[in-house]
């Protein structure tokens, strides 16, 4: 599995890549290869408010359906309508081309709730 140093990450098995007041989002390589082949997401519109911690996109797999909770509070600014159209970038590129959204942060300080990628590499070592 790959752990971008850059990124940080969720208890939920999301990234995030910070751009000045903005984020790039998306699912992590241990997502995207727990879940089995992925044949849906719903990406949320822009100008969606988002929570952290609350539900605001839809991956669907051959295993099951997921919710993709927010890393972040904030209003989605760009979502990447790709992966709706060919999911499969996800397995291809889950940190590059398979983004879901870039979200407007409400306050930056809520970064420092999440996992960096050392953290977030011991976590997924103790799901194994």
């Amino acid at each position: 599995m790959i752990y971008p140093e850059d990124l940080y990450y969720t208890k939920e098995h999301a990234w995030v890549r910070r751009k000045g007041d903005r984020v790039v989002v998306g699912i992590t390589d241990y997502a995207q290869d727990a879940l089995g082949d992925i044949v849906y997401i719903e990406v949320p519109e822009e100008g969606t408010q988002v929570v952290s911690e609350e539900p605001f996109a839809e991956i669907e797999s051959v295993k099951t359906v997921s919710e993709i909770f927010a890393p972040i509070t904030g209003e989605v600014v760009k979502s990447n309508n790709k992966v709706s159209e060919s999911p499969e970038i996800i397995h291809e590129d889950p940190y590059g081309k398979g983004w879901i959204c870039v979200i407007e942060m409400g306050d930056p300080s809520e970064l420092d709730n999440l996992m960096t990628s050392d953290e977030y590499e011991e976590f997924v070592s103790e799901l194994e």
